[in-house]
């Protein structure tokens, strides 16, 4: 498995953590965030690790920011993205479940480095359920592509 995992500024510490504890797993990690704790833009970051999945250089994400709202919102813009920012492993691990996402977001001021493992355990280790589910993430797509009528 190859996670690509972006951050800004804000995410810059946090983020060595989360690429160690990945490795341990025996993960591929392609890191595509900021160079230092300089200022930056998140939604660089995020864009680069959405087009890392979409042109199948990875097979999921993971984004750090201050809270992971920005990141996760710049990222949902690429088509076939599905970012969620997750604070807690029952909510990350019901977007996996239910939402099929495909980048998980968090927040360096929000939660720390155990924190951060005990939810991208819950998100790894989980898998789509299809069924109803699917018909919602297809009509997410149809929304995509402005084909959406209800």
């Amino acid at each position: 498995m190859k996670i690509a995992i972006g951050y800004d500024h804000v995410g810059y510490i946090l983020k060595q953590d989360v690429i160690d504890y990945l490795t341990q797993k025996n993960i591929t990690v392609i890191d595509l965030g900021a160079p230092s704790t300089d200022r930056t833009d998140y939604p660089i970051y995020a864009n680069r690790v959405a087009n890392a999945i979409n042109n199948k250089q990875a097979d999921l994400g993971i984004l750090i920011c201050g809270t992971g709202v920005g990141i996760s919102i710049a990222a949902n813009k690429s088509p076939g993205i599905r970012a969620v920012v997750c604070s807690d492993p029952y909510s990350a691990k019901l977007s996996r479940e239910h939402n099929n996402t495909n980048i998980l977001a968090f927040g360096s001021r929000v939660v720390g480095s155990e924190l951060a493992k005990m939810i991208i355990d819950q998100w790894l280790n989980a898998e789509f359920e299809g069924g109803r589910h699917q018909r919602r993430i297809d009509q997410i797509h149809l929304i995509e592509e402005g084909k959406y009528h209800e």
